[in-house]
């Protein structure tokens, strides 16, 4: 009889309303040959959790088809490969993958890339060295433009995309003001990331705040959480800024209820104009092409200390679920991942 695994894995049971809750998703355990027909069998080291998931959940037109009931849960993983039917892949391997939240897939050979364990830990795969850092390295410089002295003012700055955004802000000479929730997060980005202002979100004379911290109003505005934070930004903007739109999360669950004085779209897009502002959002394969050169300047900069990085890592594929809500409420202190 030919040897057999239980692949454990989590599928989106329901669309959500609103924030996602634990009814939304069901945990299957599924008997498989060890050996797969095709493609390689992987045992998952980790899997990333990222804000964009929220998203797919959603039916509707969007850049990636979306996931429906029964879907396994989709995201970025580090696997070790147990079995392959492919010449090209070996036991024992380690590869980047894009299996989601489960345990022993099967994944095509096609699209993995084998990762090298003595360069680098390999969940930096999913985080500085990945998806993440890849975000903010491209979105940044060719939408960013950063240029020395500029002001550029970075949301959910101790997160994945965040930290990184404005460690290379930093490198390129910009003067950097960090926002994210919490003094602990606050303190995190200020004295170890090296921004020269971090702004706790949740304060209550936040608007204050930011605007004391950017006297010479934003040339830069790096984009994750859109809601209130941009609000209070878009009056600062200067003549020219850029503004790369990388995540909305504060509105991924629904959209909150504008205060009646903020500016309409109307008046939203006459600033736009009188500004000549750019406004562009963007996703990370938009500039596939960049992979390398984003490989060799982003270890490079973690190897001289220039770039910092915080994972946050939860153990047990159980632990998922909670873990997801959590980073849609913003519990989560750096790069998620979860080892099942």
């Amino acid at each position: 009889m030919a040897e057999t695994i239980v692949n454990r894995r989590i599928i989106m049971a329901s669309r959500p309303s609103g924030m996602p809750g634990p009814e939304n998703f069901s945990l299957e355990e599924v008997e498989e040959p060890l050996q797969p027909p095709t493609g390689v069998r992987l045992k998952t080291l980790f899997f990333s959790l990222d804000p964009y998931m929220r998203g797919r959940m959603d039916e509707g037109p969007s850049y990636a088809q979306a996931l429906s009931p029964g879907d396994v849960m989709e995201g970025g993983s580090v696997g070790e490969v147990i079995a392959s039917a492919d010449p090209a892949f070996s036991k024992g391997d380690i590869v980047l993958a894009y299996s989601g939240w489960q345990t022993h897939p099967v994944v095509k050979a096609k699209g993995l890339r084998k990762l090298d364990p003595s360069l680098a830990p390999v969940s930096t795969a999913l985080g500085v060295l990945g998806m993440p850092g890849m975000t903010a390295y491209t979105g940044l410089l060719n939408i960013g433009h950063p240029k020395a002295g500029e002001t550029l003012v970075v949301a959910a700055a101790s997160g994945a995309v965040g930290s990184a955004v404005g460690q290379i802000g930093k490198i390129k000479g910009c003067r950097v003001v960090g926002i994210a929730g919490g003094a602990e997060k606050t303190r995190y980005v200020r004295e170890e990331l090296g921004f020269d202002v971090a702004l706790d979100h949740r304060a209550p004379d936040f608007a204050e705040q930011l605007k004391a911290a950017c006297p010479q109003g934003i040339d830069i505005y790096f984009e994750n959480v859109g809601g209130r934070v941009w609000d209070l930004v878009f009056p600062l903007l200067n003549d020219f800024a850029r503004v790369p739109v990388c995540g909305l999360i504060s509105q991924y669950n629904g959209f909150a209820p504008r205060a009646p004085e903020l500016p309409s779209v109307p008046e939203l897009m006459e600033q736009v104009l009188v500004k000549r502002l750019r406004l562009q959002g963007f996703i990370v394969s938009d500039f596939s092409a960049q992979q390398n050169e984003f490989l060799h300047d982003m270890a490079g900069w973690i190897s001289s200390g220039q770039v910092k990085y915080r994972e946050d890592v939860v153990d047990g594929l159980e632990k998922a679920v909670p873990a997801f809500i959590g980073l849609l409420q913003g519990r989560n202190f750096g790069k998620l991942l979860v080892r099942p």
